[in-house]
């Protein structure tokens, strides 16, 4: 829930609520999936092979229509409508080719923003500062009044270890200046002007592809293979939650118990010092893994004990779709994180923080656009689509009655799906292996319904804040629909 200290001017109503989303472009969302070819069809092969000539397409599915798109319905190159419940992997808020947020990009305070893109930390706009207020400082998380925006999520991790570093040397240096042997060492990478430092991050955690986030990043070997690391920063174990939660509450206490021992080890012995602890509320990319507010608490109690900062990743959970704003409101900290980093559905990105996170000089933590404002523009509009249509509250109860039905489905088709998780609509459950979960994926798309995996045998859930009963009702036709056809395959005596 946003908090009612951050809603900001009240906006003009643009979206029309009801089951059918009928958008300025004349484009409404159709009540159920259109499959009129294979998926990927012939003009989605087309346009990729003729993409490949320009870029690797390896990792592609099909090609977008993004005219024909709408609401929670992804059009591709062949004519073909799927229930999108994987959203450009997390990053589509409010529904293709939403009114409001078409309409903010037709304005003329947007053509003027992308045809004068200024360097935001020399020359800010004089609008800058409202937009700033009207988008991300309207959900700012409690406690972080200042926020530092950026280009994408991986910029954000990689800008917020930045600030954690500052400010642990000037912790260290105290009240004294840069030495003339700091000043020289550092242009050739040497102690004491690049001091040995460290960010800690958990197992099968993901934070990023840029260098230092990746360092941090810990779900796949492909992500970091060939690439140079930092190579003593540590990895704490994130805790292997079993399921149901109910079923296994005492061997789920020990592993978290385990877990936040370890941290506290790492933490007192590691050789390095440590600036900065980060975490994900759900370890979306590592296989969508869990653990309880408690070991949240924990870990946010042993962070201070040992005066470290704690970065909240929330570049996937943020913006809704745990059913709070963000998912470490569901903590119930006694005291914030120091950092919490945003990006996909916000369509913009960043860090919030307090001004104690500013570095001593003016150029340190800096680049030429310190983000963009028509991204603050857009995630005004998405706020605005939040706030008056009480999505959170909605993708709380659709979450809810998705899960209901999930959970009777894992019992019922136990060889294909275990392990049902999550909050909101952020959901997942586990396949057998990957084959079949590759399988599994393939089959829903040809169902008219567009998922993805996560970790190596997750199928996750991203929807749209938009989701609806009605849609998961569609949703849960194909995908009983898809389980029976591979139960059929694999397990005919069944």
């Amino acid at each position: 829930m946003i908090p009612a200290y951050r809603m900001a001017r009240p906006a003009a109503r643009i979206g029309v609520r009801g089951m059918q989303l009928r958008l300025v472009s004349g484009l409404a969302e159709p009540k159920e999936p259109k499959i009129t070819t294979e998926i990927p069809g012939p003009r989605s092969k087309a346009a990729l092979k003729q993409l490949s000539k320009l870029q690797d397409t390896r990792a592609a599915i099909f090609a977008g229509d993004y005219t024909k798109s709408v609401g929670n319905y992804i059009a591709d190159a062949d004519g073909n409508l799927l229930l999108d419940m994987y959203c450009q992997i997390a990053s589509i808020p409010v529904g293709y080719n939403n009114p409001r947020l078409l309409k903010a990009a037709q304005s003329a305070e947007m053509a003027t923003a992308l045809a004068n893109r200024p360097a935001l930390g020399v020359f800010p706009s004089t609008d800058w500062p409202a937009a700033l207020e009207e988008s991300f400082m309207r959900v700012a998380p409690r406690g972080l009044d200042m926020v530092f925006t950026t280009a994408h999520g991986s910029d954000a991790n990689e800008l917020a270890y930045k600030a954690a570093f500052m400010h642990h040397a000037r912790k260290c240096r105290g009240a004294r200046g840069y030495s003339a042997q700091e000043l020289e060492s550092v242009m050739d990478n040497q102690e004491p002007g690049s001091p040995d430092a460290a960010i800690l991050s958990f197992s099968l955690g993901f934070h990023g592809r840029t260098f230092g986030a990746l360092s941090t990043t810990r779900s796949k070997a492909v992500h970091k293979l060939d690439i140079p690391a930092f190579k003593h920063w540590p990895r704490a174990p994130f805790p292997q939650l079993r399921y149901p939660l109910e079923k296994y509450a005492q061997e789920n206490a020990q592993e978290e118990k385990r877990c936040l021992e370890e941290l506290e080890r790492i933490l007192r012995t590691h050789p390095v010092p440590i600036a900065a602890v980060i975490v994900e509320p759900i370890q979306s990319e590592g296989g969508d893994r869990h653990a309880s507010a408690e070991f949240f608490r924990a870990v946010r109690s042993i962070t201070q004990e040992a005066d470290v900062l704690m970065i909240v990743d929330e570049v996937q959970t943020g913006c809704g779709a745990t059913g709070t704003f963000w998912a470490h409101e569901q903590w119930e900290l006694p005291t914030p994180p120091d950092m919490v980093t945003f990006s996909k559905k916000m369509q913009a990105a960043g860090f919030f923080h307090t001004g104690a996170l500013v570095p001593d000089q003016a150029y340190r933590n800096f680049n030429t656009w310190l983000g963009d404002l028509p991204r603050a523009l857009i995630a005004r509009g998405i706020i605005d689509e939040i706030t008056e249509g009480n999505l959170v509250e909605q993708v709380r109860k659709t979450g809810e009655y998705l899960k209901s039905h999930l959970q009777p489905l894992a019992i019922r088709y136990h060889r294909l799906v275990s392990n049902v998780r999550g909050q909101g609509t952020f959901l997942a459950f586990d396949c057998p292996n990957a084959e079949l979960r590759t399988e599994f994926l393939n089959l829903m798309r040809q169902e008219g319904v567009n998922m993805g995996g996560s970790g190596e045998v997750t199928v996750r859930f991203r929807p749209m804040l938009t989701l609806t009963k009605t849609h998961v009702n569609v949703f849960l036709t194909r995908l009983e629909s898809v389980l029976n056809k591979m139960y059929k395959k694999h397990w005919p005596q069944n």
